[in-house]
């Protein structure tokens, strides 16, 4: 049964419809207000002969739906569907930016954390919050504040000595025995519950409790910190209470196109501000029609996501506007706008996002180089690190099964690599093939060096491997007190980069993406700098190892010969005039004797015949 006699199965009822190819792959699926009538439409002339739909219906063979009850259902089972299956021929979110989040975990003792993927795994989750770094301060004030540590440490068992956010005052210290009780440590997140929560009256409440209770015993330098934290709790209380009596909150969607290319900008406008913009990139848009894109975006963009703003403007209007309009109003709890402005304020706001949206295509597809500020801000938000990496620091190990082990290391600061710190290492403590030895013993010596001549850590360390190497490098740092260094890795082939603390939530960027760029090319930078000085190890020890096999040429002669030929192939192509000149005519005539010994055929062995 082809796809025109199966059409006869669909009812005249909303619901989704699925196409499939000849492997039972998902390949499109849409919603309709009547399944058998949109299906039909695939079938027309006019729509066959364009290019997406005619490939589209070229490819199916097989088509299914699922029947629902009304317009609203069908779209969200759509968006569903499509995260599901993710089809190649709908329009597809990609290379978004996701909002952050502030995790509480649920352990015995919870932290705080940024991330950007949502859970069940028992933690309790607030946000979304932008901009992105309004997360980091959050925790920032949170550590500071409450002293609920963001740290990787294991505290599921005792250590011996707490690392330095206790020593500085942003943790209470559960990692060790005796720091804290139990009690005190609930009670601080008890407290962060209700600042994430917005309770900030029962939370001023608690803390004058807390205050005044401390002052009668006499603890005087608590109760002036609780002083401290209650005038910033009251601070946020009235700041929040301004922002609720200014406008509502707003987004404005533009693009700019040359299919199959798309740039989106998405800006956010809060109180009336601009407070963030995210960009959003296609590159296989053949038959780019804006109606029909937009739709798909918002549905992908907030049915995924919990916050919704009041209103929404978009640059075109779409067929199931009204009903994303009343579907996205029913997940907010109040009323959704989505429309087009068509002159003053608006349409000027409007008209800025789209020359941003051409700036973001220029930047992206054709190869403009972003400023080093850019690339850094970039960078923050891709990893998700707390600041801006100003200085990346690369290690790569360099070996042939296990031998003449060396590693290297590469620095990136301000944008540009800066080859006067670059440093070699020789690795000497590990026996046999183990690069996670290896990278755990560089790690261990770079740090410890840093540590003992009290210089400052890099913004972000980075190592060539994956999450073996990973791992190695934080069980070095943990091992000698660096607790919270950023940390990542970048797997060759796949290009996947795993981040420390989140390496359930790989990062894997476009090949357009700057980010990935400046990665690969640090990763590569390492790379060559750690084959160059194993090759050169390499020929240094083969040149020593042959010359010292040479009766009559010692070591200072071969110390000579090292700084000015650098490999034996090059010592045994000099003439004897350029010989002679490093060492002599008494070596060069040892040197000649020995080569030439080597070059010589062995004499036949002696046979002697018996009559």
């Amino acid at each position: 049964m082809d796809l025109r006699q199966k059409l006869s199965r669909l009812p005249h009822l909303p619901g989704v419809y699925l196409y499939k190819d000849a492997a039972g792959k998902v390949i499109y699926v849409g919603k309709a207000r009547d399944l058998r009538a949109r299906v039909r439409s695939y079938f027309n002339d006019d729509r066959l002969a364009d290019v997406k739909t005619g490939t589209l219906i070229a490819e199916a063979r097989d088509i299914d739906f699922i029947q629902v009850d009304n317009n609203k259902e069908a779209l969200a089972l759509e968006n569903n569907l499509i995260k599901q299956w993710k089809p190649r021929f709908n329009v597809l979110l990609r290379d978004d930016k996701t909002y952050p989040y502030l995790k509480l975990t649920a352990e015995k003792y919870p932290r705080v954390y940024v991330t950007r993927r949502l859970r069940k795994d028992g933690s309790t989750y607030y946000g979304p919050y932008f901009p992105a770094n309004l997360a980091h301060r959050l925790v920032h004030f949170i550590n500071r504040r409450f002293l609920i540590p963001s740290c990787k440490c294991d505290l599921t068992r005792y250590h011996s000595h707490p690392c330095l956010q206790y020593h500085i005052h942003r943790c209470l210290g559960p990692c060790v025995e005796g720091l804290t009780t139990d009690d005190a440590y609930a009670s601080a997140v008890r407290n962060v519950r209700l600042f994430l929560e917005g309770r900030h009256r029962d939370l001023a409440g608690q803390l004058r409790a807390r205050m005044q209770q401390a002052a009668e015993d006499t603890r005087f330098e608590e109760a002036a910190a609780l002083r401290n934290l209650l005038a910033t709790v009251a601070e946020m209380e009235e700041k929040q209470k301004m922002a609720a009596a200014e406008s509502d909150d707003v987004d404005i969607f533009a693009y700019y196109a040359e299919p199959p290319l798309v740039a989106v900008n998405l800006f956010h406008l809060r109180r009336g501000h601009i407070v963030d913009r995210r960009e959003f990139f296609w590159e296989d848009q053949v038959d780019f029609d804006p109606p029909e894109f937009f739709s798909a975006l918002l549905k992908q963009v907030y049915l995924n996501q919990d916050y919704i703003p009041h209103c929404i403007h978009v640059p075109t209007g779409f067929e199931d506007l009204d009903d994303l309009e009343e579907l996205l109003s029913d997940k907010r709890g109040r009323k959704v706008e989505i429309h087009t402005p068509q002159r003053g304020q608006k349409k000027a706001m409007l008209a800025l996002v789209e020359t941003n949206a051409k700036h973001s295509f220029d930047s992206r597809f054709r190869v403009l180089k972003p400023s080093s500020t850019a690339i850094q801000e970039a960078m923050q938000d891709a990893l998700n690190l707390s600041d801006p990496p100003r200085r990346i620091e690369c290690f790569d190990v360099s070996h042939i099964q296990g031998t003449d082990k060396v590693a290297s290391m590469v620095v990136w600061e301000d944008g540009r690599m800066k080859k006067s710190d670059y440093r070699k290492f020789i690795i000497r403590g590990v026996a046999g093939n183990d690069d996670f030895a290896s990278m755990r013993e560089v790690i261990t010596r770079r740090y410890s060096r840093l540590q003992a001549e009290s210089k400052p850590l890099p913004s972000l360390v980075l190592v060539d491997g994956g999450l073996g190497q990973l791992h190695a490098a934080a069980a070095a740092l943990e091992e000698i007190g660096v607790i919270n260094q950023p940390l990542a890795s970048i797997a060759k082939r796949e290009e996947i980069i795993y981040v420390l603390g989140q390496e359930d939530e790989p990062v894997v960027l476009d090949r357009f993406s700057p980010v990935l760029h400046l990665v690969q090319s640090v990763r590569d930078e390492a790379h060559r700098f750690a084959v160059t000085f194993h090759r050169s190890r390499r020929a240094t020890v083969r040149l020593t190892s042959e010359l010292h096999r040479i009766p009559g040429v010692g070591e200072k002669t071969t110390a000579k010969l090292l700084r000015s030929f650098g490999s034996l192939e090059r010592v045994r192509a000099a003439s004897d005039q350029e010989l002679a000149a490093v060492v002599g005519p008494a070596a060069v005539r040892k040197l000649r004797a020995h080569f030439a010994a080597q070059t010589q055929p062995p004499e036949p062995p002696l046979v002697t015949l018996e009559v």
